[in-house]
């Protein structure tokens, strides 16, 4: 099963750790490791290859859910913008990709797209039930009050 569907089934299931809320459109999670801090994705659910693949009405709930995620995101990490991307190269299943960036980022990585500047293999893990578990609870009441 590919990697996001088998996420979202977990998810559905509620064994999926890396939750924070379910939200309109699919799941919010924590990314599996954090290059930066409040690093978080948007899977969609139901499961589909790309955004073009929604409807409209779809597609405009997608990206809001995406946005609205983007705002939890700065209110709970103070980050001082959020860079949003939905790839799909290599993972053909639709979710975006929220990185935060922050003011303190090392000059030569603030400015570039942070899928090249950080290494996100050797990036600290993330975990759902020790020191992000905080981060998480935050996110999800931000979007607790705007959903």
């Amino acid at each position: 099963m590919p990697i996001i569907a088998d996420r979202i089934q977990q998810a559905q299931q509620g064994t999926n750790p890396y939750v924070i809320a379910k939200m309109n459109s699919g799941w919010a999670v924590i990314g599996d490791t954090q290059p930066l801090t409040g690093y978080c994705l948007l899977l969609a659910d139901p499961v589909v290859a790309d955004l073009n693949a929604l409807d409209a009405n779809a597609r405009k709930i997608f990206l809001e859910d995406m946005a609205t995620l983007g705002d939890a995101i700065i209110q709970a990490t103070n980050c001082a913008r959020i860079n949003y991307e939905i790839l799909g190269n290599l993972v053909t299943e639709l979710h975006a990709h929220l990185t935060p960036r922050y003011s303190d980022e090392p000059k030569a990585k603030r400015y570039a797209p942070p899928m090249s500047a950080y290494d996100w293999n050797t990036s600290r893990p993330s975990e759902p039930a020790g020191c992000d578990q905080s981060l998480m609870e935050t996110i999800r009441k931000k979007l607790d009050t705007k959903l």
